[in-house]
């Protein structure tokens, strides 16, 4: 089973976007990257998913867990 995800990703035309995994459409907009993540994160929690925050140059900046996690951590 494929997990899901949510992305905050730099926007081309300013700002930051919230785009869940494989989609094209963005399901939020905002001016700065900490207000993306804010919301992002309430997103994510609520559907379970797993969130991959992006810098500006697209690599992965780090990344929440918030669904059934397949390899929790130990102790």
């Amino acid at each position: 089973m494929p997990r899901k995800t949510h992305h905050v990703v730099p926007n081309p035309k300013g700002g930051w976007d919230i785009k869940k995994g494989g989609a094209e459409r963005s399901s939020g907009h905002f001016d700065t990257k900490q207000e993306a993540i804010k919301r992002a994160r309430e997103i994510s929690k609520n559907q379970e998913s797993e969130l991959v925050i992006h810098n500006r140059n697209g690599l992965i900046s780090g990344a929440d867990s918030h669904g059934n996690d397949p390899y929790p951590p130990k102790g």
